[in-house]
């Protein structure tokens, strides 16, 4: 199942630089990985959903990019980001 209303507004107000912000870099990373958190769930189950992979693929992808971006513009944000997102091990 996609994420909530109410999960996507805690995400939102956990990751966003002010109070009007629903599209930094930050939040768009949170959102996009917890999209990511629920297919990888999904696939799990779903074996042979190859079409889904392909989208999973693609919005991995859109989050290398951005945090990329992050990385490039402002590095103590992006360590910060990783290290609460938990993305490297």
């Amino acid at each position: 199942m996609a994420v909530t209303k109410e999960q996507r507004e805690g995400i939102v107000k956990k990751f966003r630089r002010g109070d009007l912000d629903t599209g930094s870099s930050e939040v768009q990373v949170a959102l996009l990985t917890a999209r990511i958190n629920e297919l990888t769930s999904h696939f799990k189950t779903h074996k042979k959903d190859n079409h889904g992979v392909r989208g999973l693929m693609k919005i991995v992808s859109r989050r290398r990019k951005l945090l990329d971006y992050l990385k490039r513009t402002d590095l103590k944000k992006y360590e910060g980001l990783i290290k609460e997102l938990d993305l490297r091990k």
